[in-house]
Order: structure tokens, then C-alpha cells, then sequence
């Protein structure tokens, strides 16, 4: 049993990687769609997964939510339920990617790395960490309102983006995403608690932002990705619906991010001391825009 984040490179077949440039043009963004993430905060609709690597995640995932998995001690972080209200599940998790070859390998998921590079202005790009949501049927917990960065200062610049991907499908019934457009231009704003009252950031909001504060949904074909702005608030409502919303999340930062903390970024991470650039083990070299020139 090994710690996959020894392995800065995929170790399965589940994702063929590119081996020239054309190879990697098939997964380019249009100016279109760049210049809609910056205007809006978020972009939709990308196509991450085929059936076979939603399946080979699904069963990843049904292993890993197991608190009795012999790696389990590799997770950063691991909430059974993170409300803690047996009516409002929320499975939340980090670190699966270091436990479960699937969840290891969709970082090199070459759709992924080409997307992120672009929205993050064609640079290298780091991974920070994954995250796991999912809300089972009937009684799956809300996502409060909430800016990601407000969660991460203890990483600058601010040079971030976060990637969700649907397990399943994402629909308004089920507790799909929801984004506020343009709300990546408000500034940071203080963070709320992530399974808590829905409303909570609403507190935190002048009321010019209040004002502003037009929630849309974002249903999701089960393998279709959202990326957004470390700032954009966001959030998801309750399922009470009959079928569950699964989902992960990848989160990433242009290479070149510094800590800005002397304690650990994440639990079992050791500390890479404010000031000093992010890499290593737990924060490897995804994409190099170099390798657009095989």
C-alpha cells in the first residue's frame, strides 16, 4: 500500500496524455469561452469524462468514503458528515488522491490540465488539493454561500482555480452548483462555515453586493466540469430529491504561489515556511505549457 503522492505522473491507462501538439489542441478553450470566464467568474459545460472514467471513479469513490480503508490516515481532512445534522448529510473530504489510483490519475486528466493553463493566463500550473462532496438522496446537506480563497489565504498571490465535476448528474433538484456572476469582482470577503447556514456569507455582504446577489444554477450532465474564480460566491442547496449528487473537485494555483503561513497547509503536509514557493510531494507540477511544444 503506497502513498500515490509520491507519483507525480499518471499510473494508469485511464487517461491517455497527449503526445503532440494537435493531440493537445483538441482540448483548447475557445476566446469565447476565456473571455466569458473572466466577465462572469465561472465557466461550464466542459467536457472532463467518458462513461468509463465515471465509473472507475464512482467505484474510487465508494472505497474511499470507507473510514475503515487501510489508508485512510492519508486524508487531509475526512467528514462522514460534515454538518453533523443526520437530515443534512454532506461527505466532505481531502486528500483521496494520495489513497486511490483513479482519483490520483484525473489530475493528469489531459482536458483538465489544458483548461486550467488557459483560464489561468497559458501559465504552469500546481495542484493545491482535491476535495470530495457528496450529498446522498433524500437528506444530502447544503454547500453554504462562500468565496474558496476566503479558505486559503494562506496562499499567495491569489492566483488560484477550482475545477468541479459531477459523478453524477447536477440538477436544481439534487442540489446542484450555483454561482453569482460577477461576484469575482467583489473582493474577498470573510468565510463562512462551509455546512452551515446557507445565508451566512449574506452578513458579511454590503448592500450594493446584496443588491447584486443573483444566484444562477449550473445543472451538470454526470463527467461535465465547472471552473471558477477563487472569489466567485458560490454555493448548493439541500438534496431531497430520490437520487444522489456525487462530485469532486480539483483545485489548483499558477506555479510560482508562495506559502504565507509557518503552520501546515494541509494536515499531514509538513510545513513549507512563508515566503517560500509551493512545490514538492504534495504540490506537484501539473501542466507546463512547454509540453505544447512536442
Amino acid at each position: 500500500m503506497k502513498d500515490l503522492a509520491d507519483f507525480h505522473h499518471p499510473i494508469t491507462e485511464l487517461f491517455l496524455q497527449p503526445k503532440t501538439k494537435a493531440d493537445w489542441d483538441q482540448y483548447r478553450l475557445s476566446r469565447e469561452q476565456i473571455d466569458f470566464f473572466h466577465e462572469n467568474g465561472f465557466l461550464a459545460g466542459i467536457k472532463l469524462l467518458d462513461a468509463r472514467q465515471i465509473e472507475a471513479l464512482k467505484a474510487a469513490l465508494d472505497e474511499v468514503m470507507d473510514p475503515r480503508h487501510p489508508l485512510h490516515q492519508l486524508f487531509h481532512e475526512f467528514h462522514s458528515n460534515e454538518s453533523g445534522d443526520p437530515n443534512k448529510v454532506l461527505f466532505h473530504s481531502l486528500g483521496h488522491w494520495r489513497i486511490a489510483e483513479a482519483f490520483h490519475d484525473v489530475i493528469w486528466n489531459p482536458a483538465f490540465r489544458m483548461v486550467t493553463s488557459q483560464l489561468l493566463g497559458d501559465r504552469a500550473v500546481r495542484f493545491w488539493h482535491d476535495q470530495l462532496f457528496c450529498k446522498p438522496a433524500h437528506h444530502g446537506g447544503n454547500v453554504a454561500w462562500h468565496q474558496d480563497y476566503s479558505y486559503w489565504t494562506r496562499t499567495v498571490e491569489m492566483q488560484h482555480l477550482t475545477c468541479w465535476c459531477g459523478l453524477d448528474d447536477a440538477t436544481e433538484e439534487n442540489g446542484c452548483l450555483q454561482y453569482v456572476p460577477g461576484s469575482h469582482r467583489w473582493g474577498l470577503l470573510e468565510k463562512p462555515a462551509l455546512a452551515g447556514e446557507m445565508d451566512g456569507l449574506m452578513a458579511m455582504m454590503s448592500e450594493e453586493q446584496k443588491a447584486s446577489f443573483k444566484p444562477v444554477p449550473i445543472p451538470l450532465k454526470a463527467g461535465h466540469a465547472a471552473f471558477h474564480h477563487p472569489l466567485l460566491v458560490h454555493g448548493s442547496f439541500a438534496n431531497f430529491s430520490p437520487r444522489s449528487r456525487k462530485a469532486f473537485v480539483l483545485n489548483v494555483f499558477a506555479d510560482g504561489t508562495v506559502s504565507d503561513s509557518d503552520e501546515p497547509l494541509l494536515a499531514g503536509v509538513p510545513v513549507i515556511s512563508k515566503g517560500q514557493k509551493m512545490g514538492g510531494k504534495f504540490f506537484p507540477l501539473i501542466f507546463d505549457p512547454e509540453e505544447l511544444k512536442v
